[in-house]
C-alpha cells in the first residue's frame, strides 16, 4: 500500500509542475491503446488528467471506471496531442507505479459520460454512476456553494439558525403526512413535518426575533418537473414584529443576490419586485404562478361582447389575448393551436387577425359591425398583423384555459426572453375557498392573519376576505409561499370556526401553537423559498431531481436502495401494524 494515494488531484497540475514527479488518483475514464502505449484519461472531482502508459503488463490491470493510484513524471505534451478543452490539457503523467485502488468488475449500465441520455430509471438505479458524469456531479457541488451562500446571506442579516423537529405531530399543511407509527404509544402515530410552520412560529413566542434553517419537507403528494415526491428542502425563515413588507425586503435582499451571483450572467429582476395581486394575476395572466418574461397580457373582453350576436359567447366570460406579428404565420400554426385547445378541453379557438389593410380576418369577423371592429381595436390595441385570440367558458376554468393559451403562445411565438430571471410577489391571496363539498376552507396556510382582522371575520362575506398571504414566483415557477401569521387566539378561533372547525378541535390539533398565543405572542411573517427550484431554475435543468443527489423517480420509489420496502413480521408487531389483505371487489 502507498504512503500516500495522491500528491495533486486531476485537475491541479501546471506547467509549473513539468519535470517534477507526481501521484495522481481517481477513475480511469477513457483507455486509448495506440500498440506499444497507451493513454488513459484519469477523472476525479477536481479534473481531468491524460496519464501515459508504456507497460502493457501495466495496461492489463486496468478497466474503465476501476479507481487507481498512479505515479510518475509530469512531461509536457507533444503539440498535436494539446487539449485546449481542459486546464491540464498541455501536459501528461508518464506511468512509472500503478495501483489498482477499486477494480470495476461489472459491465457498466451506461457511458458515464452520456449518463443523462439514459432512461431516468437506470440513471437512478445506478445513480452512484450518473453521479461521476461530470455534469451531473457539479449540479450536487452547485447545490452545496448555493446552500452555503444562502446560509452567509441569511447570517449577514441578523438571522439564528435553528433546527426544528423531524418527528413530530399531523397537521392541514395541504398535502398528505407521511405517518409513523409509535412503538411506546400503541395506535398513535407520529408525522413527519410538511413544513416547520408550527415550530417556527413557537420560536417567535419564545422571543427568538428572527429564524432561519435550510429546513427539510415532507410530503406523500405525487411528483412532478418542478415538484420532487417525498421530500424537498426550502429556505424557511420567520421574523418577529415583522410586516409584509419586511419580510420582503429580506427575500429580495437574498434572491437578488443568490440569482445574480449564480445565475451565470443572466438577468434578475431589481428590487422591489413587482407585487401582483391575486385577482389580478389570474385574469392578465391566468395563473397566480405567471411567467413575466412572457410579454402577452390577457383582457376581459366579456362586457364587450355582451351586445355580440356570437352564441357561443353568450352569458359566459371571455377572455382575449393579442399577439404581434402573429397574423403573418402560416395556415399550419392556427390549426396547430386549435389542436392544443382541444387537448385541453376547450371546444374551439377563435381569433381575428389585422391585415395590412386594416380589415379583419378570421371566423369571428363576421359577426362584428364596423363599430365594434373600431370599439376592439381600441380596447385590445390591435395593429396590423395582430391576431387576437379568444377563449370563453365557465368562470371557474376561463382564466385558467387562458393561461394555458397565452403561455403556448409564448413558446410557439418563441418570444420568452430566457437570458433573465423575472421575480414578482403575487400577493392578497383569499383568505377561504369552497371546496368540494362546497364548504368553507383555508385557501392556503390556515395559520395567516385575515386582512381586515377580526372585523373582517365577523362582518364580510367569508369568500371575499384576503389574507396576508403570498407567493415569490420566477419565471412561472412558484419559489415560495409565506405568510403574515395570526398571533391572536380570538381571531385564531374565529378563523378555524368558519372553516368548520370547533374550539375544542382547534386546541386539540394545534394546541402548543393556541396555548402559546395566551401568553403574549408578537406579531411575526415569514416565507420558506424553496432550494430545490431555485437551483433547478439556475441550472437550467427541466428536472427538479437534476439537482438531488439522491431523488426518488417519479412514481415516489428510490431505485437505488429499493424504498419502499417489506419489513419483518417482528417490526410491524413492535409498532402495532397489521397488513390487512387486499379484498378484490366481487
Amino acid at each position: 500500500m502507498q504512503e500516500c494515494y495522491r500528491t495533486h488531484t486531476c485537475g491541479e497540475l501546471k506547467e509549473s509542475d513539468i519535470g517534477s514527479t507526481a501521484r495522481l488518483a481517481g477513475w480511469v475514464e477513457n483507455i486509448r491503446d495506440h500498440g506499444g502505449v497507451a493513454f488513459i484519461d484519469l477523472r476525479d472531482e477536481y479534473g481531468v488528467t491524460q496519464v501515459v502508459i508504456h507497460d502493457e503488463e501495466m495496461l492489463k490491470k486496468i478497466r474503465r471506471e476501476s479507481v487507481i493510484s498512479v505515479s510518475g513524471s509530469v512531461d509536457k505534451r507533444d503539440p498535436e496531442t494539446v487539449n485546449p478543452k481542459i486546464p491540464t490539457g498541455t501536459l501528461e503523467l508518464n506511468a512509472e507505479e500503478l495501483e489498482v485502488l477499486g477494480d470495476c468488475t461489472q459491465t457498466l449500465p451506461f457511458e458515464v459520460a452520456t449518463s443523462k441520455e439514459t432512461k431516468e430509471d437506470m440513471r437512478l438505479k445506478y445513480r452512484f454512476l450518473d453521479l461521476r458524469n461530470p455534469k451531473v456531479h457539479e449540479n450536487i457541488l452547485f447545490r452545496s456553494r448555493v446552500i452555503k451562500y444562502l446560509r452567509n446571506k441569511m447570517d449577514d442579516l441578523g438571522f439564528t439558525e435553528i433546527n426544528t423537529p423531524i418527528l413530530t405531530c399531523s397537521s392541514p399543511e395541504g398535502a398528505r403526512d407521511y405517518i409513523i407509527p409509535s412503538r411506546k404509544h400503541r395506535g398513535k402515530f407520529y408525522a413527519l413535518p410538511q413544513a416547520p410552520q408550527q415550530f417556527k412560529q413557537l420560536l417567535m413566542t419564545s422571543g427568538f426575533d428572527r429564524y432561519y434553517q435550510i429546513a427539510p419537507c415532507f410530503r406523500d403528494e405525487d411528483a412532478r418537473a418542478d415538484r420532487s415526491p417525498g421530500e424537498f428542502y426550502q429556505l424557511d425563515f420567520e421574523m418577529a414584529f415583522a410586516t409584509q413588507e419586511d419580510v420582503f425586503e429580506v427575500a429580495e435582499k437574498v434572491l437578488y443576490d443568490t440569482f445574480t451571483e449564480f445565475g451565470n450572467g443572466k438577468k434578475v429582476s431589481p428590487a422591489p419586485f413587482v407585487r401582483i395581486p391575486y385577482e389580478e394575476a389570474m385574469l392578465k395572466y391566468g395563473t397566480d404562478k405567471p411567467d413575466l418574461r412572457n410579454p402577452l397580457i390577457i383582457i376581459d373582453l366579456s362586457g364587450y361582447f355582451a351586445d355580440v350576436d356570437f352564441k357561443p359567447f353568450k352569458g359566459r366570460p371571455v377572455r382575449g389575448i393579442n399577439v404581434p406579428g402573429c397574423a403573418k404565420k402560416s395556415k399550419s400554426f392556427f390549426e396547430n393551436m386549435l389542436k392544443y385547445a382541444e387537448s385541453i378541453g376547450m371546444k374551439g379557438l377563435g381569433y381575428i387577425s389585422v391585415l395590412p389593410d386594416g380589415t379583419f380576418k378570421g371566423p369571428i369577423a363576421k359577426f362584428l359591425s364596423e363599430e365594434k371592429k373600431a370599439e376592439l381595436t381600441e380596447l385590445a390595441q390591435l395593429k396590423v398583423d395582430d391576431t387576437l385570440f379568444f377563449i370563453s367558458d365557465d368562470i371557474s376554468i376561463v382564466n385558467t384555459l387562458a393561461g394555458q393559451i397565452r403561455s403556448e403562445l409564448g413558446v410557439r411565438m418563441d418570444i420568452i426572453d430566457k437570458d433573465r430571471f423575472d421575480l414578482c410577489f403575487i400577493t392578497d391571496f383569499p383568505m377561504y375557498e369552497l371546496n368540494e363539498e362546497s364548504k368553507l376552507d383555508f385557501t392556503h396556510n390556515p395559520f395567516s392573519m385575515p386582512q381586515g382582522g377580526m372585523d373582517a371575520l365577523m362582518n364580510q362575506d367569508p369568500l371575499t376576505i384576503k389574507a396576508y398571504q403570498y407567493d415569490i414566483v420566477c419565471n412561472g415557477v412558484e419559489l415560495s409561499s409565506g405568510a403574515v401569521r395570526n398571533h391572536r387566539p380570538d381571531i385564531m378561533v374565529k378563523a378555524f370556526e368558519l372553516a368548520g372547525y370547533t374550539a375544542e378541535e382547534l386546541e386539540q390539533r394545534f394546541g402548543a401553537l393556541f396555548r402559546a398565543f395566551h401568553y403574549g405572542a408578537p406579531p411575526h411573517a415569514g416565507m420558506a423559498p424553496g432550494v430545490d427550484r431555485m437551483l433547478m431554475l439556475l441550472k437550467d435543468e427541466e428536472n427538479i431531481r437534476e439537482v438531488i443527489a439522491f431523488p426518488m423517480n417519479a412514481n415516489a420509489q428510490d431505485l437505488l436502495l429499493g424504498a419502499p420496502n417489506e419489513v419483518s413480521e417482528q417490526q410491524l408487531r413492535e409498532v402495532h401494524i397489521k397488513i390487512r389483505k387486499q379484498v378484490n371487489p366481487s
